[in-house]
This record gives C-alpha cells, sequence and structure tokens, in this order.
C-alpha cells in the first residue's frame, strides 16, 4: 500500500522537528527517525494504528510518535498522513475533514 503525505502534515512535521532542534538537534534527529519509521510501517499494517476518538471515522487513524500524533487516513488503496500534531494541543477536526 502506497503512504502519500498531505502539505499540512509535510508542514507540521517540519515545524516540529525545528522546534525539538532549537534546543535538542539530536533529539530532533532521533524523533524525524521515528516518525519516519512509524509512518513507512503503514505501508505493510496499515491498520496499526488507533482510530482517533476526537472523530470517531474507523478510516481515520493516528500513531503516536511522542509527544506527537500523527493523523491519517486508510483507504483499500493507500494511507494519507493528514497532519502532525502535538498531544497538548486539541485536535482541529477541520484539519482531518478538509483532507476527507
Amino acid at each position: 500500500m502506497k503512504v502519500r503525505w498531505a502539505p499540512l502534515a509535510e508542514q507540521r512535521a517540519a515545524e516540529a522537528f525545528t522546534q525539538i532542534a532549537t534546543d535538542q538537534p539530536a533529539a530532533a534527529l532521533r524523533w524525524l527517525e521515528r516518525l519516519l519509521r512509524n509512518v513507512g510501517q503503514l505501508q505493510d499494517f496499515p491498520d496499526r494504528g488507533r482510530m482517533v476518538p476526537e472523530i470517531a471515522r474507523p478510516e481515520i487513524r493516528e500513531v503516536i510518535v511522542a509527544p506527537y500524533r500523527v493523523v491519517y487516513r486508510r483507504d483499500p488503496a493507500r494511507v494519507l498522513v493528514l497532519t502532525v500534531r502535538h498531544s497538548r494541543r486539541s485536535l482541529d477536526p477541520r484539519e482531518i475533514v478538509g483532507e476527507v
């Protein structure tokens, strides 16, 4: 199954990396490696994430790459990473609905 990134998800991942790297460059690199590894695993295991509680739709799922939530949509042909959101921030459903 193909994994793609929405522009918002790419932007948010870059922002998260920059934020972490401000104080801890090595930690930012480790986080980015974990992020890419976890998202890459969705290619073979697209249902490994849990359903997003705020959305309550089975095709909208998330994996945690602490301290961030990686929200994605799974359909029969692909996985689309929708956004990357710090777990302390509320998820804005408009970010998800706009891509669904």
